[in-house]
């Protein structure tokens, strides 16, 4: 490119990008393995624990079968329709149509980030948490908007203030994200939360979404949906993946649900851009929400086990860390005067243990570390030992 040239568009959006934060991490990683260095990883939340047998004996059988490996239905097919409405109304008491309010995803990080496409005008805000997953930002400036961030304090229970936020910040609204049970925070669904945000963007005239990919793992207390608060399906839809609950984050299928337009916003993005997922995963995928909730609770109680070792075990060394209401993160204050990339650096170098620094997940993810349960229980109690010899 000439010097003269002025830069494109896209090139100035993709500035605003901060370095993917799992990337960077898994280049420290990779470095340290490459030295042959015994690393427990507690960093990116991938499931060590293997998709449930019946789910990969659906996928080996789909496979066998040609009429799988054409193009599949953009929206997903319709067998997966019916089962997320069948599996989706048990457990929330809320009735989906599958043909207009179930939207098939390449999982829901593809759909979260979308979204934003599909919604959010150029030069208006979307509200997004901080802490809060990365994608919604990111997603936002790819969409040409403005990103407000909405922070989540230890003192609300990790929730955010949105009867405190000036009038102001609603009016350039176009999109709020919430994220219950919460990432990277532990914290798990509130349904005043739910309806208040509800409330505000029928006032406020903007949309609002909730990414549930871990409302399966809960520790205690009911499943919560945003749409089971009064008028929110008017105004929102719900992610919900595959990959946490049932151990399929490679296979890459979630789905969407709630307003029909919204949705239908999201898929008209969608057939612009992708082709649907695999119809033998998709249909794997109605294999796995056909398992008794036996099986995915025997898998959340793995996780509550290793919770409370890795906690347990980080206050017998000094370290004051909460114990999480739902997902498999603990989140926790750095317990020294470093910050958190300077913290979670020391950890990496000196006691090879992989943890994720806060300040990753926006400003106010500053002073925090998140360690992801996917490691066993003697490896967690071995990072015990190795982080408690470092403190």
């Amino acid at each position: 490119m000439p010097d003269t040239a002025k830069p494109s568009t896209h090139a100035r959006r993709l500035d605003r990008l901060p370095p993917y934060l799992f990337v960077e991490i898994d280049r420290a990683k990779r470095a340290l393995l490459d030295e042959g260095v015994d690393l427990i990883d507690l960093g990116i939340g991938d499931p060590d624990l293997p998709t449930f047998p019946e789910i990969v004996e659906a996928l080996r059988v789909a496979c066998a079968d040609p009429s799988t490996h054409r193009y599949p239905p953009q929206r997903g097919t319709p067998g997966l329709r019916r089962a997320i409405a069948e599996w989706f109304e048990p457990r929330y008491g809320i009735s989906l149509d599958p043909d207009s309010e179930v939207l098939v995803l390449i999982g829901t990080k593809e759909g979260l980030g979308h979204l934003p496409l599909a919604v959010l005008d150029p030069g208006r805000s979307a509200l997004v948490p901080d802490p809060g997953y990365p994608v919604y930002q990111a997603a936002s400036w790819l969409a040409g908007g403005e990103v407000v961030h909405v922070p989540l304090e230890a003192k609300l229970g990790f929730r955010p203030d949105l009867e405190g936020l000036p009038r102001s910040t609603f009016e350039t609204a176009d999109l709020l994200f919430l994220n219950y049970p919460n990432n990277p925070t532990g914290a798990a669904a509130d349904p005043d939360l739910f309806q208040l945000a509800a409330n505000l963007a029928h006032e406020h005239g903007f949309l609002f979404v909730n990414d549930a990919a871990y409302a399966e793992v809960l520790f205690g207390g009911p499943r919560v949906s945003m749409l089971q608060a009064g008028g929110a399906k008017d105004v929102g839809i719900e992610f919900h993946s595959l990959s946490k609950t049932f151990n399929m984050t490679g296979w890459r299928v979630g789905f969407a649900v709630g307003n029909p337009e919204i949705l239908n916003a999201l898929a008209q993005v969608k057939s612009n851009v992708d082709s649907g997922v695999f119809v033998a995963i998709e249909r794997a995928a109605q294999a796995a929400l056909a398992l008794p909730e036996e099986r995915v609770q025997e898998q959340v109680d793995v996780y509550r086990r290793r919770r409370d070792i890795l906690v347990d075990g980080l206050w017998s060394a000094g370290w004051q860390v909460p114990r999480p209401h739902a997902t498999f993160y603990v989140w926790a204050k750095v317990p020294t005067e470093e910050g958190s990339q300077e913290f979670s650096s020391r950890v990496l170098k000196e006691a090879h243990v992989v943890m994720t620094p806060g300040a990753g997940f926006g400003p106010s993810g500053e002073g925090y570390v998140r360690m992801a349960l996917t490691a066993g229980a003697d490896r967690l109690a071995e990072a015990v030992d190795r982080i408690a010899k470092i403190l």
